[in-house]
């Protein structure tokens, strides 16, 4: 019996389960009683692992509803809306319901039938580092888990995804791909409504070409068929699972941008370099809408968000493109100026606007140059230039063209009432106008002396006259 009892403790010390650890820390006995029954029958293992996990989410919730009935000091600092880091500031903003966010998290990190993983995925949005994406069945979640810890790190339910996008990531010498995920509420156009919570935009990065690993949800690998790559087969995932939209890349129908792939020669380009203030970052022109990336956050101009796009600051080399947005929910606009676009990429873009049949703004009323009355150039009769343009985009006369028409319409009278023969009655013209010449010419003379003598003042005495 004592030998029995030495040798039965180590095989217990051996089995560590993390759910199991994680849900009877509280209960040391409780704990040595579950590694018992697992160890006299391995197969329910998995019974007991979903119990301590359930067990977790109800501890969870009581903690959750607990802290909610404990009256909490205000503090200043947190409760500011101008203090405290941007994530903490934007829950605020959007109303977030701290039980909502707690249960989302609670159902990401929920095991469930796993339906496929690929390790080693190097993600930029909304994290920077390597993650492996996972796709689980059941709930049907994307999510990613920490490769060292094992930890669920972010992730969004399917049925939230709004737009997927694979392009590609430009300027680099290695062909790859950029999976964008956006997720409702979360294309920096539309707000989530108050108390909702809205999950995180995701950007990841794949490699030109087969994957180095990819399992399946019983971790057998995947079989990788003839031509098949890393993006074809996230691509065909995400497709047999998403309900809302499908996987979107770009088309040379729509836009091809006039400069090729710098990094790869005689590849098509698909973007446009642009900034927004000081963050540089690409445009892209897809059947479904604008996306700007790939710097966080992103922003996709959807079709129906669109509410006009216009050009300003149309210079000999660059030009700058403005975005007027308006969410689903409200009327009220946003206007997202892009600068610095190259102005070889102005045809394709202006085509891309009328084919889409996106209003083009630039000549809106509030962009036209307001005309004021100081320093306008006037015409020989007086009349302001200026004015007169106006006057006649209006269709109607102002007082200053009304004066200028009346002393027209004297001049043409005046021109009625002229006799050419008059000029016979007054005789000897010819001899007059001999004798106004001379007499012309001595004035002339003297007014000359006059000058001189004007600028010169009394030093024109002391100057010899064939100085002079």
């Amino acid at each position: 019996m004592a030998f029995a009892s030495i040798n039965r403790t180590p095989v217990n010390k051996k089995l560590s389960v993390p759910a199991i650890e994680e849900a009877f820390a509280a209960e040391p006995l409780l704990k040595e009683r579950v590694y018992d029954a697992i160890e006299i029958v391995p197969q329910q293992k998995p019974i007991f692992e979903d119990i301590a996990r359930y067990t977790t989410s109800l501890l969870a919730r009581n903690a959750n509803t607990q802290s909610q009935h404990h009256t909490v000091p205000i503090d200043t600092k947190t409760t500011s809306n101008d203090d405290g880091p941007a994530a903490k500031k934007r829950k605020l903003q959007n109303g977030d319901a701290p039980e909502t966010a707690a249960q989302s998290t609670l159902d990401l990190k929920t095991e469930s039938s796993l339906q496929f993983y690929m390790p080693d995925i190097s993600f930029a949005i909304p994290q920077r580092k390597k993650l492996t994406l996972e796709f689980t069945g059941g709930q049907r979640f994307l999510r990613t888990r920490n490769q060292t810890s094992k930890e669920v790190e972010f992730g969004v339910p399917m049925d939230k995804i709004q737009h997927v996008l694979c392009l590609p990531v430009p300027e680099k010498n290695q062909k790859q791909s950029n999976f964008c995920i956006i997720p409702q509420y979360s294309d920096g156009i539309n707000p989530p409504p108050e108390g909702e919570t809205a999950s995180e935009a995701q950007v990841f990065t794949v490699n030109d070409g087969p994957p180095k690993a990819a399992y399946s949800g019983t971790g057998q690998p995947v079989t990788i068929g003839e031509g098949d790559t890393a993006e074809k087969l996230i691509r065909r995932i995400l497709n047999d699972n998403l309900s809302q939209t499908k996987v979107i890349g770009p088309d040379e129908r729509e836009f091809v941008s006039a400069t090729p792939e710098a990094h790869r020669k005689g590849e098509k380009a698909y973007h446009v370099k642009a900034f927004r203030g000081s963050k540089e970052g690409y445009l892209f022109f897809l059947s479904t809408g604008i996306l700007f990336g790939y710097k966080k956050p992103l922003l996709f101009f959807a079709f129906e968000n669109i509410d006009s796009i216009s050009y300003t600051s149309v210079l000999q080399r660059t030009f700058n493109l403005n975005v007027v947005a308006r969410p689903t929910t409200s009327d009220e606009t946003q206007e997202f100026e892009f600068s610095m676009v190259d102005q070889a990429n102005f045809s394709g873009i202006d085509t891309y606007i009328k084919t889409h049949d996106l209003q083009d703004a630039s000549l809106a009323e509030a962009r036209r140059a307001k005309r004021y009355n100081v320093n306008n150039v006037k015409t020989e009769n007086g009349a302001e230039a200026a004015d007169a343009a106006a006057a006649d985009g209006e269709g109607e006369e102002s007082e200053l063209q009304k004066a200028q028409r009346e002393l027209e319409d004297e001049e043409d009278e005046d021109e009625e009432d002229y006799d050419p023969g008059s000029d016979a009655d007054s005789g000897g013209s010819g001899a007059s106008s001999e004798e106004e010449s001379e007499s012309e010419g001595e004035e002339d003379e003297g007014d000359d002396e006059n000058l001189v003598a004007g600028e010169l003042g009394s030093e024109v005495e002391d100057v010899p006259e064939d100085e002079l």
